[in-house]
């Protein structure tokens, strides 16, 4: 039988490629496996538990270049996961000598969640980082263009005007709002060990006397958090991860749901600083990051809901619950850690066209500072005179400059951004 290629994700390009895409590869979750094996006989050897020479052992074997993947994946179908065939061979590659203190305690749930646990670390990391380089380019942006003015748009049409750099502004913090989530959770995310049942009796049946030292220890050969209870059937960790990608790949879906609007070729506000190809018409530049970004923000929310969906997790150790987790998760990291990484770029290339902000300011005759006019036109007509007035000018498509009643009124867009500045200045204290 030929095996499988690996997944280089011909038919995902929002995260081909991605820094995130490596953190999740087959390869990566191996090797996050053989280190969660790796890091438990360590914690045992520095318990007393078992002999460093073990520790030694295990920790050299536990190289995923050692270990055949698709091998694995298939005897995988045996027992519903990857571990127990893992076991086998990890104990082989150890030898005779030490292979007993392979595993020594463990359930295969133990391995899969701490290096699930594993795996997220890593990639929200790669993650944090592209949301760094987001949020730094997304404020250039809105210090560049804190007063140029364009239209704002309300239910996709002009509503009064607003500037590009408040915007900007509030894309980033959107971003930082994801920063912040995703940091938390990072900081958060715990080692798994239970054993069998969650009670940890096998570790104190092999001779630990505390074995909820043991769980420190392990947690710290791990660099996660060592968890108050084991949470085979306490998923918060997993419902946490969900929260917090789904929310990042929402909050950059935002950025690229404006962006494919504002570079449209009869708005032509924003254009991407690459666009992508057509196969077809050679005159196109399509915005392909945004593209791609809204493409995950899609995605992401059904694959958060099967992860929430886990929280009903049955007894001490559920069938099909922890199991549908898997994939939902990994793919969830992709899609977000390839949209973050697309965030990154897009940000830092957007060209910005303030004259065609400008230009499309008048599209609206003067009606654009409607609401101020009315303020000003209430002392005189009332407030309901005024709107009518305004609505039925609108309504003829007249320009409000031929209004006997507007001949002095301050019809200048610029003088009707508000508290546009003020609130860029504050949102860039945020750091």
């Amino acid at each position: 039988m030929t095996s499988p290629a690996p997944d280089s994700g011909l038919l995902a390009p929002g995260w081909a490629g991605s820094p995130a895409a490596s953190a999740t590869s087959d390869t990566a979750c191996l090797q996050a496996l053989l280190d969660a094996e790796a890091a438990l006989t360590r914690a045992q050897a520095s318990l007393g538990l078992a002999p460093a020479g073990a520790a030694t052992a295990v920790t050299g074997a536990a190289d995923a270049a050692r270990y055949d993947v698709p091998s694995l994946a298939h005897r995988a179908r045996g027992a519903g996961n990857p571990v127990i065939p893992l076991v086998a061979d990890l104990t082989e590659a150890v030898g005779t000598e030490h292979g007993p203190y392979v595993h020594r305690g463990a359930t295969s749930q133990d391995i899969v969640d701490t290096a699930t646990m594993l795996v997220a670390a890593r990639c929200l990391d790669v993650i944090l980082a592209d949301l760094a380089r987001t949020g730094s380019a997304l404020a250039r942006l809105a210090a560049a263009h804190r007063d140029t003015v364009m239209p704002g748009r309300t239910l996709t049409q002009h509503a009064v005007p607003t500037t590009f750099g408040l915007k900007a502004a509030g894309w980033r913090s959107l971003v930082l709002d994801a920063r912040d989530r995703v940091a938390a959770v990072r900081e958060a995310l715990p080692a798994q060990l239970g054993g069998a049942a969650g009670t940890l009796a096998a570790f104190g049946a092999y001779g630990a006397a505390d074995p909820i030292a043991l769980t420190a220890a392990y947690a710290r050969e791990l660099g996660l958090r060592a968890p108050e209870l084991p949470w085979h059937t306490l998923r918060t960790p997993l419902a946490d991860l969900a929260g917090c990608l789904a929310l990042t790949a929402g909050a950059l879906g935002k950025i690229a749901a404006d962006v494919l609007t504002l570079s449209r070729t009869e708005i032509g506000e924003v254009t991407e600083g690459s666009g992508g190809a057509s196969s077809a018409m050679p005159h196109k530049a399509n915005p392909v990051r945004s593209t791609l970004i809204a493409a995950a923000a899609r995605r992401a929310p059904q694959q958060a809901a099967t992860l929430y969906a886990s929280l009903v997790a049955e007894d001490e150790r559920p069938a099909g619950a922890w199991h549908a987790e898997w994939e939902p998760l990994r793919d969830l990291l992709r899609l977000t850690g390839g949209a973050a990484r697309d965030a990154a770029e897009l940000t830092a290339g957007l060209r910005v066209h303030p004259d065609v902000m400008r230009a499309h300011l008048g599209l609206t005759r003067g009606a654009i500072v409607s609401e101020r006019l009315t303020a000003e036109l209430a002392p005189a007509l009332g407030r309901a005179g005024a709107k009518e007035l305004l609505a039925r000018l609108a309504a003829e498509g007249r320009p409000l400059r031929q209004a006997p009643e507007l001949k002095d009124a301050d019809l200048e867009p610029a003088h009707y951004t508000g508290s546009a500045g003020a609130l860029v200045d504050r949102a860039l204290e945020r750091r």
